[in-house]
């Protein structure tokens, strides 16, 4: 299940890269780098949400020491698939407008299930459970209110361009952002197979300023007049959240340790471009900078680096489950073949793209199409027990 919606996010990120292209043209004329939102809700809906409800339903159980749950469960990740592919088709006419309707609510009452179910895990550990878990929890609870919010602004237009403002960021910041936040100070010291011994502790600390930002970001950003402070205080506190992350990476590792260790090096891509985005997103407060432009660099700069980083790291350990073996080491080392350049391909894409130029998509799909290329041939090739071990970048 974890490597099919694995592959299919990289398919899905695959064809909003390739539509975004498609609407270079249309863009220019325009002048703003601003997707399409079927283009937009391929990337998000179709690509990462339910790759994020697999990733959560398989790191539950290990965060709270308890047993992996039954296959209904377990079969979420398939129906907020299926509602993720409806999204694009019903806002592009394809599908009828009830449409939309199905999927928030399919979405909604997935996102709901899941979050009880986190809660009942986190009753039933032994000892205190990780901190990570409780992110997840926090996540799913933007969703919720976001995919909640589709029926109202459907039914009434006149509160449409905020809703929509609202619902865009706890998306991106509160479901994508929480959980990835939940995530990386767990993961990438994975990756770099070195303990981090202060990240249990920022985890604790640091989700109530995290999600507080989010929701004081989405509040603000809604375009109500007097409330832009509320963004810009919710960007800092995200801010002070990612930086410290970031800090806390070097004082462990070392720069030059992360930049030779493969999927580290996506996943510190993706912590910076979404650092810089929120700088952006400051610039933009204080009058600086245009905001239309964000959501694509979002996109290229925080997103894709960060599901091919983690992909990278997780795929082998997915495709040959159990204990360490030399295939999952020789497909852990063919899948970080190349990921100084993809990581910095995406995060120069990203920062062009939110800036407002759209040639920054053919860098994004650039480090994309190396990060299929890898996929293929790792796949194609399939790693022998006799294979060499050793990692490569």
């Amino acid at each position: 299940m974890l490597v099919y919606l694995g592959i299919c996010a990289v398919l899905a990120f695959l064809g909003a890269v390739i539509a975004a292209l498609a609407a270079v043209p249309m863009l220019a004329q325009s002048g703003f780098a601003v997707l399409p939102a079927p283009t937009l809700h391929i990337a998000f809906a179709a690509g990462a949400m339910p790759l994020v409800f697999g990733a959560i339903i398989h790191f539950v159980p290990v965060l709270t020491r308890t047993a992996t749950p039954g296959w209904p469960l377990r079969s979420l990740p398939l129906a907020v698939q299926l509602a993720g592919v409806a999204t694009p088709l019903g806002l592009a006419g394809i599908l009828p407008g009830w449409s939309l309707h199905a999927a928030a609510s399919v979405v909604a009452l997935a996102s709901l299930l899941l979050l009880l179910w986190i809660t009942r895990r986190l009753r039933a550990t032994l000892g205190a459970p990780h901190p990570g878990a409780r992110w997840n929890g926090a996540a799913l609870l933007c969703l919720f209110f976001a995919v909640s919010l589709v029926p109202v602004w459907l039914a009434k237009p006149e509160l449409g361009a905020a809703l929509r403002l609202f619902h865009l960021h706890l998306n991106t910041l509160g479901f994508i952002g929480l959980a990835a936040l939940g995530t990386l100070p767990v993961l990438l010291p994975t990756a770099l197979g070195r303990p981090d011994t202060t990240a249990a502790a920022r985890l604790r600390r640091d989700l109530p300023i995290a999600a507080g930002g989010a929701l004081l970001i989405a509040a603000g950003a809604s375009g109500a007049s007097g409330v832009a402070w509320l963004a810009m205080s919710g960007t800092a506190l995200l801010l002070w959240v990612v930086v410290g992350n970031l800090l806390a990476w070097h004082r462990a590792f070392g720069l030059q340790s992360i930049l030779s260790a493969g999927a580290a090096v996506s996943l510190l891509a993706a912590t910076t471009g979404f650092a810089l985005l929120l700088l952006l997103g400051l610039a933009h407060g204080l009058g600086l900078t245009a905001a239309r432009p964000a959501i694509a660099g979002f996109v290229a700069a925080f997103l894709l680096p960060l599901v091919t980083g983690a992909l990278s790291q997780l795929l082998p350990v997915w495709r040959y489950s159990g204990g360490d073996s030399p295939q999952r080491r020789a497909l852990l080392s063919r899948l970080a073949r190349g990921s100084r350049w993809r990581a910095g391909f995406f995060l120069a894409g990203g920062l062009w793209l939110a800036l407002g130029d759209e040639r920054g998509w053919l860098l994004a799909a650039s480090g994309l199409i190396l990060f299929v290329v890898a996929l293929l041939r790792a796949w194609v090739d399939r790693p022998e027990a006799s294979d060499d071990n050793s990692r490569s970048n």
